[in-house]
Order: structure tokens, then sequence, then C-alpha cells
């Protein structure tokens, strides 16, 4: 079977993957993989400093934190966009154990050979948004509806 994907240097930042076969939309295309590290030892190390702007941390459930810095696999240089052609869905594995629970990557639009994959990051903070935050999460994804920021809006409180 043909490679559908490589990960190469991308006009949006650093790496990128791109499609190296026609992808149907709703074609799960690759795995997020990575270690399987508690939310307090992600924490408690450095790769998940907010104040880095890069990540290759992905919040598996409310126990465990897939970190790709670690055994991470080729959809960790997959970018963010604003207006992305792909989304991460959860697979949650059978029993109690939660480090089994899974991350694919799936396109939700057809996607053309040498196009760039992409999703939406949704990262959240529990801090304040500040200016130096958005820059820090500057997006550069360059689409037409870009909000300038990897920052999902903060919810506001119902009242």
């Amino acid at each position: 079977m043909p490679r559908k994907i490589v990960a190469r240097r991308s006009a949006i930042h650093g790496n990128g993957v791109f499609a190296l076969q026609p992808i149907a939309k709703g074609e799960r295309i690759v795995e997020y993989k990575g270690r399987r590290r508690s939310h307090a030892e992600v924490d408690a190390g450095d790769t998940g400093d907010a104040d880095s702007g890069h990540t290759f941390l992905f919040t598996l459930n409310d126990e465990y934190v897939i970190d790709a810095n670690y055994e991470g696999g080729t959809a960790r240089w997959i970018n963010h966009s604003c207006a992305p052609n792909c989304e991460a869905v959860l697979e949650e594995a059978d029993g109690d154990d939660r480090r089994r629970d899974r991350v694919f990557i799936e396109a939700i639009r057809a996607i053309k050979p040498g196009e760039e994959l992409s999703y939406n990051y949704g990262i959240t903070l529990d801090e304040p948004h500040t200016a130096r935050l958005k820059k820090i999460w500057a997006c550069r994804c360059g689409a037409k509806t870009c909000t300038g920021t990897m920052l999902q809006p903060k919810r506001k409180a119902k009242g």
C-alpha cells in the first residue's frame, strides 16, 4: 500500500504533513502517537510550557496526555489551521484503562495530493489570553478566516 502522507518543511510553520495521494472526506489518515503521561507529569516537566508557543501535547482525557515529544509519529507535525481540512477524533478503549484511548486524524473534506494537512488544535489556557500569549500562540495558517491565534476563545461563564 503506497504511503498517503509525508512530513516535510511547511510554509505555515516548521514542519508540516502533506498528502501524497488523494484522501477522501471521512478517511482516517493517521494516529496521533506518543507516550501517555498524566497531566501532573506534564505540568511538572518542561514539555507543556504555555510560554513556548510550541507543543507536541494532545489532551487524551481527564487523566492522560499524549506527549509526542516521546515516541511521537508523523501526526505530531500536522499544523494548526483556522480553516482545517482534518479533525482529531478520540476513540475510547474498552475497559477502565484510559491510557488505551487513542486519537486519530481524519479528513473533513477531500484532500488533494500536495495539500498540507491541518486541524484546529483547540488550545485552551486557564490563564487570561494576554496580548503576549496571543503573540506566542500566533496562528500563521493564512486562511481568510484566520483569528490570528491558536488559542480558542474563552467560554463565558453561565450566570
